[in-house]
């Protein structure tokens, strides 16, 4: 059980508290500031709850802002509760300036005052996660250049580890910006080429009477502007890897040329019959889809099955869950110097809206928007404005539309519609129930019911 700390000079209302709250929670209990500092010392836990009106003053001004001030500068995380007279809310809303995460008026309903410190435990949780998600940055996350813990990228880092050390040919597929380069460069790093060149060629860039030059190379005098004897990216990775990115724009007649390479491991040049054999390994990527291309004759079948005697196949940002925090902060972080910003994370919103984003374009998409809130941003923290996106409070396109397919029930949309505008501003307040509920125009103990009533167990990131 969690350690929570009662500094509380009533002895009824400890009494209340301890017998309310002992069969959930490990209850520390003090009456003054001095005492109460040793057990926080001492057990230091994630919950405090606080009466300003400890004594010798009694006032809510003095002894109890001291306490408070200085728990937070023993433990900045501790989650404060502060308990106050109703004729006092001044001073708990200073107290809340101060770095209090709430505030509560007597009189004490247990029911009540349990939700708020279940979620003050939870949301010290969810801090403490995303603080070890910081320091993972420092860690191995990744291979080769890559970024991701999620199961279909550790998946992708097991098919690379088993070919690099092979020389067979390999299709990665996946939509744009997910990061098919990236593999294929780890690929060829990892493999007994890596001492050769890696070259990239992006087959839908270069207009098809100059993509086979490039491609295959040329003699002096071949074509109109032939002035010289010119290699192709074939003979350039030579011992090393060819990278021939979005393969599906290739036109068939070089489809055949492509098809006899690998083959017999031979080309000829423009305006030379005679073979040069070539040790260059082939490594394909796309974003279209080769099978629908082969039906509509626009792709060979027999190069698509020369191409994928492995394919692997990228798995788009949005469905990579954590990985698109870890990869947001890992921008973060390279960019932030760069642009020379002192920034110190993401505000709950920006992570919600960070979340919830689909990432059409995926990667990229990711690190461009990165580049620009850090530019954009005007704070210690990085905002959903900065980043060019919506803060998430309607409920999600897939739950309306499971409304309006199922029979219709309003009293249902509107259980659904309140659960996500209850989360997006506890989202957007890091948890603090005061705030939430003014944003949500409804008292806190309304905002206590509907919490308890749907059963919510929100996740609150917060920096």
């Amino acid at each position: 059980m969690e350690k929570i700390l009662i500094i509380e000079d009533n002895p009824d209302i400890q009494t209340q508290m301890k017998w309310g709250l002992s069969k959930e929670f490990i209850v520390l209990q003090a009456g003054d500031r001095s005492n109460a500092l040793r057990l926080f010392k001492k057990n230091m836990p994630k919950v405090v709850t606080l009466d300003l009106g400890l004594p010798p003053d009694g006032d809510g001004t003095g002894e109890g802002m001291e306490c408070l001030k200085a728990i937070l500068s023993v433990s900045p995380n501790t989650k404060v509760i502060i308990i106050t007279g109703n004729n006092e809310k001044d001073n708990a809303l200073r107290a809340i300036q101060a770095g209090a995460y709430d505030y509560y008026c007597k009189p004490i309903d247990m029911n009540e005052i349990k939700v708020i410190i279940k979620r003050a435990v939870h949301l010290h949780k969810i801090e403490e996660e995303n603080r070890s998600l910081h320091a993972s940055l420092h860690l191995d996350i990744g291979f080769s250049g890559m970024i991701g813990q999620s199961s279909g990228m550790t998946s992708v880092f097991d098919v690379i580890n088993k070919v690099a050390t092979t020389d067979i040919t390999v299709l990665i597929t996946g939509e744009s910006g997910t990061g098919k380069e990236l593999v294929a460069r780890a690929i060829h790093e990892n493999s007994l080429r890596s001492g050769g060149s890696f070259i990239p060629i992006n087959c839908g860039a270069i207009p098809e009477t100059l993509l086979e030059s490039e491609l295959f190379g040329h003699e002096k005098g071949s074509f109109t502007g032939a002035y010289m004897r010119q290699k192709g990216k074939f003979e350039y990775a030579h011992k090393g890897t060819l990278l021939l990115d979005e393969i599906g724009e290739l036109s068939l007649r070089l489809q055949v040329k492509l098809l006899r390479f690998l083959q017999e491991k031979k080309i000829q040049r423009i305006g030379n019959p005679s073979d040069i054999e070539i040790d260059t390994r082939v490594i394909a990527a796309t974003n279209v889809d080769l099978q629908k291309a082969i039906k509509d004759g626009k792709f060979r079948e027999d190069l698509f099955y020369r191409l994928s005697v492995v394919a692997i196949a990228l798995p788009p940002l949005r469905e990579r869950g954590d990985d698109i925090r870890l990869l947001a902060n890992v921008f973060l972080e390279k960019n932030k110097s760069t642009f020379r910003k002192k920034i110190k994370g993401f505000s709950p919103a920006a992570l919600a809206a960070i979340v919830a984003y689909l990432w059409p374009g995926n990667v990229r998409e990711l690190e461009n928007k990165m580049q620009k809130a850090i530019i954009m941003s005007q704070g210690p923290y990085i905002e959903p404005r900065d980043l060019g996106l919506a803060e998430p409070v309607m409920a999600k396109e897939a739950e309306v539309e499971d409304l309006i397919e199922g029979p219709l029930n309003i009293k249902e949309a509107r259980k659904k519609l309140e659960i996500e505008y209850i989360r997006a501003a506890l989202n957007k307040h890091m948890g603090n129930m005061y705030k939430a509920s003014e944003e949500l125009g409804i008292s806190r103990p309304t905002l206590y019911a509907l919490i308890e009533r749907y059963g919510l167990e929100l996740n609150y990131s917060v920096e």
